[in-house]
């Protein structure tokens, strides 16, 4: 497991830097690792997480240009968590409720806050 890990980037980067649009891609790349690193899954069954979801993704009729890879990945991390019981699915989707409502109160360029948790 390590020994494929260790063959990833830490940071994708091309030339010009990381290779992520927007931080939450990088901190989706980053839980995926970590989890894998942790011995909660192993990088052949995320592997596979990941491809059904592209498939699944290609058979919705979305772009297969690479736009949409970290919604790919977001969206197999959110199912494998869930399918290994790390995380109810319930308190998975209120959230993702949570998030998606301080977004949209959060003013452009302002950082998103979530509600603490007890």
């Amino acid at each position: 497991m390590k020994s494929e890990l260790a063959a990833l980037p830490r940071l994708p980067r091309d030339a010009e830097g990381p290779v992520f649009r927007a931080p939450w891609e990088a901190q989706a790349f980053a839980m995926a690792v970590t989890l894998a690193e942790r011995g909660l899954f192993t990088w052949k069954e995320w592997a596979t997480y990941l491809a059904d979801e592209i498939a699944a993704a290609r058979v919705r009729g979305e772009a297969d240009d690479g736009s949409r890879y970290y919604h790919d990945w977001l969206a197999a991390l959110e199912k494998i968590v869930a399918d290994k019981g790390l995380v109810a699915t319930d308190a998975l989707l209120t959230r993702k409720d949570e998030w998606d409502r301080a977004a949209r109160a959060t003013p452009h360029g302002q950082p998103i806050v979530l509600p603490r948790r007890p």
